[in-house]
């Protein structure tokens, strides 16, 4: 028999149902007008921010240059490739083999560069997220604080929610204080 796996947002809808039940049912335990539970989209949250707007717009500012100079790198292998298959049927064929290996070298030096871009710029935006996410999350820790939230929890997690306990904006604004 296989055990079912179930996803992450399926665990939080059970551990939400979960807490909520034993919440209410336990001797003693808060009444449920003294649970107050909010919710946040953190993707908006981070990308709201002034830090991160200020941070991508450097990011893409650096990488539409790094594109253009990628773009200069693949059209100096098109004209060797275009000068190579032009002159091929004239050339000596030690300089023929010799223009194809270094045609070959560049092509190999190309793709290398550029995948190694990607991983630099992959790099540099996962640092710069997590960064302000970590930092996000305790803005949102003392929103919940001071607000007497219960708990706070990711709203792309559930299926529906009252948009009134929503703390995203809330959480930007103190965000934007703290860090600017």
């Amino acid at each position: 028999m296989r055990a079912k796996v179930l996803s992450g947002s399926k665990i939080l809808l059970l551990s939400l149902v979960i807490l909520a039940a034993t919440a209410l049912t336990l001797p003693g335990a808060a009444q449920a007008e003294d649970i107050k539970i909010g919710f946040i989209d953190l993707q908006k949250a981070i990308s709201s921010t002034k830090e991160w707007k200020k941070n991508f717009a450097a990011f893409k500012e650096s990488f539409k240059k790094e594109k253009d100079t990628i773009a200069k790198k693949e059209e100096k292998l098109k004209t060797m490739l275009d000068d190579l298959s032009k002159k091929s049927f004239v050339l000596d064929p030690e300089l023929k083999k010799k223009k194809a290996e270094d045609l070959n070298k560049e092509k190999v030096s190309f793709e290398r560069y550029v995948q190694d871009k990607n991983a630099e710029f992959s790099r540099k935006e996962k640092e710069m997220t997590s960064k302000i996410l970590d930092q996000m999350l305790e803005v949102v820790r003392k929103v919940g604080q001071d607000k007497k939230y219960t708990m706070i929890l990711e709203q792309k997690a559930l299926l529906f929610h009252d948009q009134g306990n929503d703390v995203t904006d809330l959480a930007i604004k103190a965000y934007d204080k703290l860090y600017n």
